[in-house]
C-alpha cells in the first residue's frame, strides 16, 4: 500500500514550511554574526559545539556531524578558522592517525563576544516567525 497523494502534499507541505522557517532563522543569525564578529552561521555553530565539548575538543569526524557538514567541507572550515587563529588542530595521543579540534583562546573570547547576538539574533527570528502565519507553529513549537 502507497502513501495517499494527500498525504505526500502534507509532507511536501511541511517541509517546505520547515525550509522556510530554516532560511528566516538563518538569514537573521547570518547577518548578526557576519555584520558584528566576521563569523558566518556555519563557523558560529563549530566554534559553539567545540566549547560544549568536556575538554574543548573534537576530533573532526565528530566536528562534521555536529555541523552537518562533508568532512571535506569541515576540512575547508577548520582551515579557515585555523589561520584565523580561532582554531587548532593537535595529533590524539592514544591514535596517531587522530585529528582533534579545539578551540584557541582567542576563538573562546570571540564565540563568548557573538553569543549575546546569536541568541538575540535566534530570539527575533523566532519572535518574527511567530508572526509570520505560514511557519508560526513552527517557531511556538521551537520557543516552547
Amino acid at each position: 500500500m502507497g502513501i495517499s497523494d494527500e498525504a505526500v502534499q502534507v509532507r511536501a507541505q511541511g517541509w517546505r514550511r520547515l525550509a522556510a522557517l530554516h532560511q528566516m532563522i538563518e538569514a537573521r543569525l547570518e547577518q548578526a554574526l557576519s555584520s558584528g564578529h566576521g563569523l558566518s552561521v556555519v563557523e558560529f555553530t563549530v566554534m559553539d559545539a567545540l566549547s560544549r565539548q568536556d575538554g574543548w575538543h573534537m576530533r573532526m569526524a565528530q566536528l562534521a556531524r555536529a555541523a552537518a557538514l562533508s568532512p571535506s567541507a569541515t576540512t575547508r572550515l577548520v582551515n579557515r578558522l585555523e589561520d584565523r587563529g580561532l582554531l587548532t588542530r593537535i595529533l590524539c595521543a592514544d591514535d596517531r592517525r587522530g585529528i582533534y579540534t579545539e578551540l584557541t583562546a582567542s576563538g573562546r573570547k570571540a564565540l563568548a563576544k557573538a553569543r549575546p547576538d546569536h541568541d538575540r539574533a535566534l530570539e527575533d527570528a523566532l519572535a518574527e516567525a511567530g508572526a509570520t502565519p505560514e511557519v508560526a507553529s513552527l517557531a511556538d513549537f521551537l520557543t516552547a
